[in-house]
């Protein structure tokens, strides 16, 4: 099979851990008899210095033209310390979200054995933690109309959804439901905002169509008191953009580093496959970035963009079995000894070339 793989290494340690997937993805491909075919696209800040454009068109249409895009991170210090600069990396998320029709954010929350240790929570709360979080990622406040009066001494964001978009979420989220424990907890803030009352009234009004799937309804600060409190409680989890933001990234610490989290970006083209951290530009160059939840967005993209389970398979299982061996970055280490971000990738692409080469 011919996987052709828009490459967008983007900002800060982008660069780094996207070249480490690309070893996995390689690794994969010559053991189970694919071709990869990578296309380069520039996107945040060095496209910004590059075309004065944070998601120039040449990327947009290199990603249309692409089965898959496999994303490092935007972001960079010049901008983010400039309250002034009218253009930014992240409009160039942002842009790619839009132009791509990426409405569904997917991230998985699981922890591994080895590291059950490294999460801030007690052992027994987390040990088994398996869950979903769909967030919703073209609507809402991110892209609401927006502005200051009162000679910019008052701004406002508009939190605005169409039943339309809800409708999607939901729907994608029942199915990925019914592919795991069947169970759907839908978040909102539905006592206080008229938004959220549209979200959970057409979530009960669709809950019918779905009787093999228990639904329940949780408020936003519920929700976040649940993810520290009994994790193991959520199987899948659906919201809209702004809560999906902050709830994903409390949900990454559970299994002890946000190094080891992927995420999947769908919609009506593209998909996106990128790890859930950011572009950390203080530690760019040095390789000491952790890797795996970019090896990981790869086997999510084998996954999810060409439907090869066994490939996504053998990725998850190295990775698996470097953290085992100890074969981690800094952030895992635990005072023992540190393996360098391109070591790391390496590591694992090795294994999945012996693993399945015997």
């Amino acid at each position: 099979m011919k996987l052709r793989i828009a490459r967008l290494p983007g900002d800060g340690i982008g660069p780094e851990v996207v070249e480490q997937a690309v070893k996995a993805v390689d690794a994969v491909c010559a053991s189970f008899g694919h071709e990869a075919e990578y296309a380069h696209g520039f996107v945040g800040a060095c496209a910004i210095d590059r075309y004065g454009d944070p998601f120039p068109e040449e990327t947009f249409r290199l990603c249309m033209d692409s089965d898959a895009v496999l994303f490092g991170a935007v972001g960079d210090p010049k901008y983010d310390n400039d309250p002034t600069a009218k253009v930014r990396p992240e409009q160039g998320l942002l842009a790619m979200r839009k132009k791509l029709g990426l409405y569904a954010n997917l991230r998985p929350v699981e922890t591994f054995k080895s590291l059950v240790h490294k999460s801030p929570l007690k052992e027994h709360l987390v040990d088994g933690a398996d869950f979903l979080c769909v967030r919703e990622l073209t609507g809402g406040m991110y892209f609401g109309e927006k502005g200051r009066r009162d000679d910019g001494d008052t701004a406002y964001d508009t939190n605005l959804y169409h039943r339309y978009e809800i409708e999607r979420i939901l729907r994608l989220s029942y199915d990925y439901a019914r592919r795991r424990r069947r169970h759907l907890t839908v978040v909102d803030k539905a006592n206080v905002l008229e938004s959220s009352r549209l979200w959970r009234q057409i979530a009960q009004e669709m809950a019918p169509q779905y009787p093999d799937v228990t639904t329940d309804y949780m408020y936003v600060d519920n929700a976040a008191m649940k993810l520290v409190t009994g994790p193991k409680f959520f199987d899948v989890m659906v919201t809209e953009n702004t809560f999906g933001d902050i709830l994903t990234d409390e949900a990454s610490c559970i299994s002890g580093s946000m190094g080891l989290l992927a995420s999947a970006s769908v919609g009506e083209h593209t998909s996106v496959f990128e790890p859930i951290h950011g572009s950390y530009p203080q530690a760019a160059g040095k390789d000491i970035a952790n890797p795996v939840a970019t090896i990981l967005s790869a086997a999510m993209m084998f996954e999810y963009a060409f439907g090869l389970m066994d490939e996504g398979k053998a990725i998850r299982e190295a990775v698996a079995a470097s953290l085992e061996a100890g074969v981690v970055t800094e952030d895992l280490a635990d005072g023992g000894p540190a393996y360098g971000t391109a070591a790391v990738g390496d590591w694992i692409a090795s294994y999945i070339s012996e693993k399945n080469n015997k």
